[in-house]
Formats: structure tokens, sequence, C-alpha cells
């Protein structure tokens, strides 16, 4: 039978499978086995791949270990039948159970303490130790490698034990089965992200390096190593001493096309499931990732439109918690919000990448932060920029479903702010619709919370910045822009409608150093606007009517002073 046609057999999508064996037999897939033939051609002693959560890490790893694993050859050498890498040549398939594969993934080492960090990576040892208990009936283990063998059977393993049972497994079947092993590690930067969040990361990070670099630097026994994350941990040296280490991240790098759709398997999909009139639809909401060059399509997310008879939603968002981009919106400057707002409005941000992530630079660097969304699959890359020190990439939000996602983010952090999302909706309907009194009183209540909520800081870019969040739920259905050339001057803020008869509005924004200064500050923003003409490039738009704001802040309260709308003539 012909893998296409086998595939057609099976229509339903594999969502949340992982396996292997139980995707080519049970579900719908798509042929990645490509990936086996690049590994044979050329491998790097390492290979790290990263890439961001549901793009196929694990099932990729999977295909793998069913392909070069001795055990069960004969069975699994089926599930290739028809592939591609059987269509390769015999020169390919020779090597289909050739060796002894350890294959362990560590996403579900998700601990609050080291403790229960180790006590996680114990329970994981247990588990790839029973899969080759064989080894103590060969007698080819010294009676300490027996007792160590059984201790962590047992879960009575030492934490040095559990540092090197990997490198000491690789040796026990290297001597069991006279071929060096080859190691598959999925998601190796779990454990080390969960560290970080719950504060024993220097802990975790020494133990985790002489993990890894036990079975990975100068071991004899190991043949090569496919690794998974989603991010690569430069700083703390994790794989720093490995002269061997080829890097495939989201910005360059090898096996661009093997994790996520291709343009060419989602037109093949479309017209599997008879969903070509689709086609323009699973791009603006899933495509635009842009791996090494390679236009990729999110396929956790397509996978589950097909599955939902083709009905767009944020399936990738939802999987988990956004708490990066969280946190970003939680401590964003003024310059971050004003990039937030470039990148809704379609726009790019520029940064240095930073191809390891460094943690404890996240959220003190604009360059660690955006490197990190890009890696974690928040942006992408907008274009390919030249390799030299200092360069700086341009970046960019990938596709609707992640816009939306940044989006719904803003307002969220605004609503712990303001307690009342139906408060922020008062507020974004007054304002438009030239309502002054309930845009200052719904304004003022929405100041009680939100300045709590913020540092505090009587500044007018603190407020500006505060306003620019607040006003996101405007986007796309109209454009805003901060601290642009208008007229005589640059406004603060100003709202362009998209679409025609729609009123626009003009903010201004001051700051009194006492509540009884708050009119005077408010009517001498308001006469800026008039005196500067700000609104002149809504009559260049042709936008009729603007609603003009002076806004005075002073702490939790606000005065606002508004012109009549008069229509631009």
């Amino acid at each position: 039978m012909e893998w296409g046609e086998c595939m057609k057999q099976h229509y339903v999508m594999p969502v949340g499978v992982d396996d292997f064996r139980r995707v080519r037999e049970e579900y719908y897939y798509v042929d990645k086995t490509d990936f086996i033939r690049q590994l044979i051609d050329g491998h790097a002693q390492t290979t790290l791949i990263t890439r961001p959560r549901r793009f196929g890490k694990t099932l990729s790893l999977s295909m793998l270990y069913y392909f070069f694993s001795n055990k069960d050859a004969e069975a699994n050498r089926v599930l290739f039948e028809g592939s591609n890498i059987e269509k390769a040549g015999e020169r390919y398939m020779a090597e289909q159970g050739s060796r002894p594969v350890v294959f362990l993934s560590f996403k579900d080492i998700k601990e609050r303490n080291f403790d229960g960090m180790l006590s996680g990576f114990a329970e994981l040892s247990k588990r790839v130790y029973y899969g080759f208990r064989y080894l103590l009936e060969e007698d080819i283990l010294t009676a300490g490698e027996s007792e160590v063998f059984q201790a962590i059977l047992d879960l009575k393993a030492r934490p040095s034990d559990l540092q090197y049972s990997l490198s000491n497994l690789t040796d026990y079947l290297k001597r069991c089965h006279q071929r060096n092993v080859l190691v598959l590690i999925d998601e190796y930067d779990a454990p080390i992200q969960y560290a970080w969040d719950y504060g024993y990361y220097q802990e975790a990070i020494v133990f985790m390096r002489n993990y890894l670099s036990s079975v990975l630097k100068s071991n004899p026994s190991l043949d090569f190593a496919v690794i998974t994350g989603v991010l690569r941990i430069a700083k703390e040296s994790i794989f720093s001493s490995l002269n061997n280490l080829e890097v495939a991240s989201v910005a360059s790098g090898s096996y661009a096309e093997h994790m996520g759709f291709t343009y060419g398997e989602i037109e093949r999909m479309a017209a599997d499931f008879k969903a070509v009139d689709k086609l323009q639809e699973i791009k603006e909401w899933y495509d635009g990732y842009n791996f090494g060059g390679q236009e990729i399509y999110n396929p956790w997310s397509t996978v589950n439109y097909f599955r939902h008879d083709c009905t767009p939603a944020a399936y990738w968002v939802n999987t988990s918690g956004n708490a990066i981009l969280g946190h970003l919106l939680k401590e964003a400057k003024l310059e971050q919000v004003r990039d937030l707002y470039a990148l809704l409005e379609g726009g790019t941000v520029r940064a240095q990448l930073v191809e390891g992530a460094i943690y404890d630079d996240i959220y003190k660097s604009s360059r660690a932060l955006y490197s990190m969304l890009l890696n974690t699959g928040y942006l992408t890359i907008a274009e390919k920029t030249k390799s030299y020190a200092g360069a700086r990439t341009a970046m960019r939000i990938p596709n609707l479903e992640i816009r939306l996602l940044f989006q719904e983010e803003i307002m969220n952090r605004l609503s712990e702010a303001g307690s009342d999302e139906s408060l922020l909706v008062s507020i974004t309907e007054a304002l438009l619709e030239g309502r002054a009194a309930d845009f200052a009183s719904s304004l003022t209540k929405f100041l009680r919370f939100a300045v709590s909520f913020y540092d505090t800081a009587n500044k007018e870019s603190f407020y500006h910045g505060l306003m620019l969040g607040l006003l996101a739920a405007l986007v796309p259905v109209f454009e805003v822009v901060s601290n642009r050339e208008s007229g005589y001057g640059r406004f603060d803020i100003a709202v362009f409608p998209k679409e025609e008869e729609a009123a626009g509005a003009l903010l201004e924004f001051k700051v009194a150093e006492k509540e009884e200064e708050l009119p005077e500050r408010a009517k001498e923003a308001l006469a800026q606007i008039m005196a500067n003409k700000y609104a002149s490039e809504f009559e260049q738009r042709g936008v009729k009517e603007v609603w003009q704001y002076g806004i005075a802040f002073c702490g939790k309260r606000c005065q606002i002073e508004a012109a009549d709308a008069q229509g631009m003539r």
C-alpha cells in the first residue's frame, strides 16, 4: 500500500497524540520522514532543535525512535512502508532498526522545589531503566552497577546516581549490543524553566549540566543525540563545553521544514479534507512563521482547525499560560507599549537576537525579552538581516491568532487593574462618542485601581503608557498612534478610524502636581491641540469628525476638557 493511500484511510486529526505508531496506524499523518534522511546524511554529535511548544517536537523524536530502535525492529519497519525515507533508497532503510535507542522526555518534570525535581528525575529514570531491565540478566554489569540499576528501579538511587544515570545506561547498552547508542531527549529545558519560576534555578542548573554533559561530552558509548526544547540555555554553559553541537533554532539552522507544516503540506491537507476554499483563511490565522527562511504554519492550530470542521479559533494560545507576554505587559515601559502597538498594527520591532536564553535578563533587557518572544512563538522574523556583530533583527506578530492573543493579554492586564472589563468598554465608548463627562467619570473609576496596580509614577509617560494599553481594545478597527508629528507639533495619542463615517479622537496629556491644578492643566492640554493643529492629519485622511481631549492627571484623579466635535470642512 502506498503511503498516500494509507493516509487517506485515516481522516481523523491526531489532536494531542504524539506517539508515531499510533498516529500512523490510527490518524491522518503528514509525511515528515525526510527528517530521518537528513540526519543520516550528516548529523552533528549532538543536535539541539528549538521550537515553540506544540510544534511537533515530541512526534518527531518518536518517529526517530521507531525508525532507529532495534527493539521490535521488524514490526516498526511496516510504519515506514511507502514513506519518503523508504523511497529514498535501501541505503537509508538499512539504518532502520539498527541500534539501541534511549528516548526520554523531561516535559513532566514541573516541580516547585529542587527536591521535587530530583523526585521527578527518579521517576523518569525508573521508567527508562525498566524498559532495559533485561540488562540485569545479560551478565554484563558489575555487582556495583547491578546494585545501582536496581536502586533506580526501586526509587532508592542517590542524587549522584541519578545525575549519571543516562550516561551509565548508554555504557551498559553498548556493552550488550556492541553498537553505540542514539539518545533522544525531548523538552530538555522544561525543568529549568520551572526552576527559574520557583526560585531554585542555580541548584537545577548544576544538576542539569552534569546530567547532560556526562552523556553528551566525550561519551564513547554515544552514537549521536537529538535534543529538543523551546529555548537554548546558553549563559549557564550547559552546552558550551560540547565540541560538536549543532543548533537548529527558529532563527537559523537546518531541519526548518520538519516541525510545523509547509504551504505544500497545508495545500494537500486542504485537498484531502475538501477545504481548498479555506486556504486563505488558514493562512491568515495560522501561517506567518519563519524558521530559518522556511515559511511554516502552526501545526497544532491547523490540526485543530481541520478537526473542528474548519472553524477558525485561537487553538494554540489556549494550550497553556502566556506568562512571558503577561509579564511583559505588567512591567512594560512606555517604549515597549509603543512597540506593542506597532506590532498590533502589523509593524515590526527591531532587537539584537540573543540565541541563548538568559533568564535573569529577560525582563531587564529588551533584546533578551524579544528574543524570548521569538523563540516561544509569539513573534517571528520579518526579514533576513545581515549577520554581523550588533545586527538588529526585525520581528513581527506572525498571524491573526497571535495578534488576538496580544490584544487579549493587554485587556486582561487592564481588567485586573480596573477590576471590571465593562468599565474599559465604557471608557472607549464614551471617548469615541464625545461624551466627555462619562469619559472622565469612567476613567477616574479606572484610575482608582490602575494606579495602585502599576508601578505608580507621577509622570506623563506613566499615564501615556497606561492610556495606550487601555486603547488596545480599539485595534484593529481603529489605528492608535502615539507621539507622531501632525500640524505644528507632536500629539500624544491619536485614534484614527478605519471605517468611513466613524469618529476619531485626539488626546493630549498633562500632569498636575496638586489636584487643584487639574482644571488649568486640562485646559492647557486642549489648547495645545488647537494651537498646534494636531487634527490636520485627520483632515488629510478624510475623517470628518474628531473628538479632542485635554486630559490632566494627578495620582488617581483626572480632569478632562473636550472640544466640540466639529466637522472637518
